[in-house]
């Protein structure tokens, strides 16, 4: 470095008013050239000298990806090393902008010549990046790096990694000449985002906002099954006079044609499908609008896109308004598309409907619901399937008083989410299968994802009643190495197995999962028995208040504004 700059100062001593180079322009110009190039070196000599400052390689050391992360940000990095936070937005911008790159070649996937087993393999990919680039510029835009903000900038970028592990899933079965070029497009993007993650997540520790609230302890009796009230909530000042009288009433007490959208197989609504109702809203939608699902049977497979936003689906309640399908992976569909009701649209809200696939068990992998969308809600509803009932695939999700049926891996995903006061019902398996109830997906371990069962039932369909002795019942599975689910203060029945989990696939994961339990009862909930894994916990206090509406899905900032009622501590 010392040579670099003694070098330059020398020139730079030369006389420039001799008069030989006064009156030689051309070759002073040709100098002056000559002195600002090498000046250029000096500072990227001095900018590339701060990659071995111990701090910025730390940071890159801890990413997952430490070598991209050194040619990310080598040429961008200014002679006064940057904050944390500038380098995680500079990777940031170039995630984006490769994501741009990738954009066009996911588009012609078709053209190229790449062939698909599963129906919606190319068609998951392209909606799934379109996603993706939506979180990536949000998360550009949010650079207040305020806690709730940082959090926000987290669960965008978990999510934008689902969607890559769901595309790649899908093209697993996929082949032709562009699928190789295709793969390593979207790998070394999803490389920058982890790196951000990552960047996003050190900066969170720093700042000490993991824990960010002292949460309140519930009094009460636990009875063994789950309680029905919670503390009053009050709408937040924003919140709309009519949007409040909406929530807060009941079909029966009847609605002002002009503040709904109602559907009914009697034709006695506005509409007869509940798809033409959705089509029928407003795109991107700040106010609340409210879906009326009369009583009846709807045999459908309705989709909320992401420009839905703010929706309100209410039906006259569970088994009376009862939405159906039919879609499985055994009929050609892909997990993804299988849903009877998917929701990409942010802020919706559900309540008093069932959903149901009714594929039934030998058709394997069929969901009832998909959820892609935050801020979204589920109060009194149903979840009717076998395989892959349940797929809260990504973003902050709440379920409350909800009664969900399933047999293998029925609850799934990669979102952050919290389950409260639920009933959960395991069904009669094929022959030769184990029920398993969770199988939470996360695969970094700056996700702020997982799924957490608080205050739930956990017992025997009656179609499974008397037989589940000759079948294994666990209370979750490792679908990636870093899965991450607790069952808290729950009523857990005896057809769960003493051994409480079982594995994905020999030992994958059981050192970084993270499988929680606290404060269960019911003659499931022993757990002197339970697993012996490095990363299954029983925990304490101070680790279940991790997982409560308040810190796990920021519930305090969003859950006031849907009228639901919700617990926010242990």
């Amino acid at each position: 470095m010392h040579r670099h700059a003694h070098f330059s100062w020398s020139i730079l001593s030369l006389p420039l008013m001799g008069s030989t180079l006064v009156s030689n322009l051309p070759l002073r110009i040709a100098l002056l050239s000559t002195i600002f190039s090498l000046l250029i070196y000096q500072v990227q000599a001095a900018s590339l000298s701060n990659l071995s400052h111990p701090q910025f390689e730390s940071l890159c050391k801890s990413t997952p990806f430490p070598s991209r992360c050194f040619d990310t940000l080598k040429l961008s990095i200014s002679i006064i090393l940057p904050n944390i936070l500038d380098l995680a937005k500079q990777t940031l911008e170039n995630a984006l902008s490769e994501a741009t790159k990738t954009t066009n070649l996911l588009l012609g996937m078709r053209q190229y010549g790449l062939a698909e087993r599963q129906k919606g393999t190319i068609q998951d990919c392209q909606e799934l990046h379109q996603k993706t680039l939506e979180f990536l510029q949000k998360s550009l835009q949010t650079s207040n790096p305020k806690p709730q903000n940082l959090h926000k900038i987290r669960t965008l970028l978990s999510a934008a990694l689902t969607n890559k592990n769901t595309c790649l899933e899908g093209l697993d079965s996929a082949s032709g000449s562009i699928k190789p070029t295709l793969l390593t497009k979207i790998n070394s993007m999803y490389e920058l985002v982890s790196n951000s993650l990552s960047m996003y997540s050190n900066s969170s520790r720093n700042r000490g906002l993991q824990n960010r609230r002292l949460l309140a302890i519930s009094s009460g009796q636990k009875s063994g099954f789950p309680a029905r009230s919670s503390k009053k909530r009050c709408f937040p000042a924003w919140f709309s006079s009519k949007d409040r009288r909406i929530l807060q009433s009941s079909p029966s007490d009847g609605y002002d044609s002009s503040d709904i959208f109602t559907v009914a197989k009697d034709g006695s609504g506005n509409y007869s499908s509940i798809m033409e109702a959705v089509n029928a809203t407003p795109n991107n939608g700040l106010d609340r609008v409210v879906i009326y699902v009369k009583e009846g049977v709807y045999e459908e497979n309705v989709v909320i896109g992401s420009h839905k936003q703010n929706l309100v689906m209410i039906g006259d309640g569970i088994n009376l308004t009862v939405i159906t399908g039919s879609r499985s992976v055994g009929d050609g569909w892909t997990t993804y598309r299988s849903a009877t009701l998917a929701v990409a649209g942010d802020g919706f809200l559900a309540r008093d409907i069932t959903f149901e696939n009714t594929a039934g068990p030998e058709k394997h992998q069929a969901v009832a619901l998909r959820v892609n969308a935050d801020v979204s809600a589920f109060y009194r509803c149903s979840f009717r399937g076998y395989q892959d009932t349940l797929y809260v695939h990504s973003l902050r999700q709440f379920y409350r008083e909800c009664d969900i049926y399933g047999t293998v891996d029925f609850i799934f995903g990669n979102a952050a989410t919290v389950f409260q006061a639920c009933n959960i019902f395991l069904r009669k398996p094929m022959k030769g299968q184990f029920n398993v109830i969770t199988a939470q997906s996360r695969d970094d371990p700056n996700e702020n994802t997982g799924i957490s069962i608080q205050n739930c039932t956990i017992e025997a369909d009656t179609d499974y009643e008397g037989s589940q002795g000759s079948t294994k019942n666990y209370l979750g599975r490792p679908w990636r190495i870093y899965s991450q689910t607790v069952y808290m203060e729950s009523y857990i029945g005896g057809l769960i197995d003493l051994a409480g989990w079982t594995n994905w696939s020999g030992n994958r994961g059981i050192d970084t999962l993270y499988y929680g339990e606290y404060n269960n009862d019911g003659p499931g909930s022993a757990t002197d028995n339970r697993v012996s894994w490095p990363g299954y916990h029983v925990m304490d206090y101070s680790d279940a208040k991790d997982f409560t509406v308040s810190e796990f899905i920021d519930g305090n900032e969003w859950l006031d504004s849907t009228s639901f009622p919700y617990d926010d501590g242990v």
